[in-house]
């Protein structure tokens, strides 16, 4: 047997070994055994990307990058966040990639960040441990992250901008996404007081294809504009909503599809009267769905939902309150029809406690998208935010951002009995983590009282886990009173992604002789 032949078995032995695991026989007389359970290990890479954060030359945004300490990770390791190419938030085409003096400011007075051009604007120094950066102004760019090795499982960027007067004056803020290829987002709008936005940034080599649809009460709004959209390499393209249509449509969903490439998207809802808030893109359409984490003074409250099958959906409406679960009057069952945006007006549901609320189907289960357009304050002191639905935290939920005063996090346990594991981490600028566990009752939702690190100076992370028992949903809202307007952001917490199951392989070159 010549070398060639003994390269080119080896060769195959190798993939097989990797490929192997997908088919397998049954054990046979010879005594073979089924192959084991896979292992759920830590990723080995993690892509964000976070949207241009304002239009308004007043904003002032702040960045914080944290990964939690994930057992079996790699012991080295890299994380960055750079500036993005192409468009601006404000549709002029400044790229805004801090090339000279009058580009972007970049991430700046920061530990970590830098203002130098070509450099990363933010880079985390070790798991465990928060990083922050801010920048200022309607120029700040798009960023686009990376973070492989021990930095990787779990990584969480999170974004926040508050904006003094004006358009969408109050808090924004947004969790830093993956790439995907298909979004929904529930509670946009065309109406004349809403300026919103839909945010797509390309991480890749290659020019991403977009399609935006647009549903109205009455179902899908013609508009060609959304159809084909380019978006550039490493670049970021916001794309306002009202010149994809001449119809003002105060309740909207919004469909991102990829025909080619990956994307990240999020749309910027900012009210003339009432503030605004980032619209994350909802959980994937589904029979029953989360939304947590309901303000306990909310003034009022809406349901935005959409299913995008062929079929009705017929949903029973509850809140899981901190005693239970229960029905709000007038609004117990809600009727969807195949295509058309849905809403119901809520008001003020969760009466001065804290709430989630649970859409399960009434018979036949359809796939179904929602949200909920939240209200703080009255008159012109109002103030506005969001709550997608969203996936439960399952074994790890992450939170950056986090201060002594002005966190809430809420947490509900819909269908069964949980205990919960919430971590704060250490600051940004020094403290000690600390660790406390909750027990959540079966059909309720808890506003926890959150660990604070001891000693704490700047920022810290919550990192939110699955001790036991049935699914957990949570949200954490960041609250900043300004000039007597009850500025605030909620953001959900879906499972951080930070483990994978990994199958267990074992070479077997009897395949080599099928």
């Amino acid at each position: 047997m010549n070398r060639t032949t003994l390269s080119l078995i080896a060769a195959t032995g190798a993939l097989a070994a990797v490929t192997a695991f997908a088919a397998f026989d049954g054990p046979s007389a010879s005594g073979a055994s089924a192959p084991e359970a896979a292992a759920n290990l830590p990723v080995q890479r993690t892509s964000l990307l976070c949207p241009a954060p304002s239009i308004s030359d007043i904003a002032d945004t702040s960045y914080t990058s944290f990964t939690p300490v994930t057992q079996g990770a790699a012991s080295s390791g890299k994380a960055q966040l750079q500036a993005a190419g192409g468009g601006s938030a404000d549709g002029t085409g400044n790229s805004g990639t801090n090339k000279d003096s009058k580009g972007s400011k970049g991430a700046k007075g920061s530990k970590g960040g830098k203002k130098t051009a070509g450099r990363p604007v933010l880079t985390p120094k070790a798991p465990g441990t928060p990083i922050t950066g801010d920048t200022s102004g309607a120029d700040a760019p798009a960023l686009i992250g990376t973070a492989d090795g021990k930095f990787a499982p779990g990584w969480t960027v999170q974004e926040t901008t508050e904006v003094a007067a004006g358009i969408g004056r109050g808090l924004q803020g947004v969790n830093c996404t993956a790439a995907d290829t298909d979004f929904w987002f529930p509670g946009a709008s065309t109406a004349a007081d809403r300026t919103d936005y839909v945010h797509l940034t390309n991480p890749d080599d290659s020019a991403a294809v977009v399609d935006i649809e647009l549903y109205d009460k009455n179902g899908a709004i013609k508009s060609p504009l959304g159809e084909n959209q380019t978006v550039p390499p490493h670049a970021s393209k916001p794309i306002l909503l009202s010149t994809l249509t001449d119809e003002q449509q105060a309740d909207l969903t919004v469909h991102v599809s990829v025909r080619s490439g990956r994307v990240g998207a999020a749309v910027q809802a900012l009210d003339d009267r009432s503030g605004g808030d980032w619209l994350a893109a909802a959980a994937d359409p589904a029979g029953s769905l989360v939304l947590p984490g309901i303000p306990k003074d909310a003034t009022d409250v809406r349901l935005i939902a959409f299913t995008p099958g062929g079929d009705d959906a017929d949903l029973k409406v509850r809140l899981a309150s901190p005693d239970g679960l229960i029905t709000p009057a007038g609004n117990e069952t809600l009727h969807l029809k195949s295509g058309m945006t849905t809403t119901a007006d809520l008001g003020d549901v969760t009466r001065g406690e804290a709430g989630s609320l649970v859409l399960t189907p009434t018979d036949q289960s359809v796939p179904v998208v929602a949200a909920l357009k939240v209200v703080r304050g009255k008159g012109d002191k109002q103030e506005t935010a969001f709550i997608p639905a969203t996936a439960p935290v399952g074994t790890r939920a992450t939170s950056a951002d986090n201060s002594a005063k002005g966190t809430t996090l809420a947490l509900a346990a819909p269908t069964a009995t949980a205990t919960v594991k919430v971590t704060a981490s250490a600051g940004s600028e020094g403290g000690t983590p600390t660790t406390k566990t909750y027990t959540i009752k079966s059909g309720t939702t808890q506003d926890v009282t959150v660990p604070v690190p001891s000693g704490l100076k700047g920022s810290y992370a919550l990192t939110v886990e699955t001790v036991s028992g049935g699914p957990v949903y949570a949200s954490r809202a960041l609250s900043a009173t300004e000039s007597g307007i009850p500025g605030f952001t909620i953001q959900t917490l879906p499972n951080d992604r930070g483990m994978v199951a990994v199958p267990r392989t074992t070479e077997d070159l009897s395949v080599l002789q099928k």
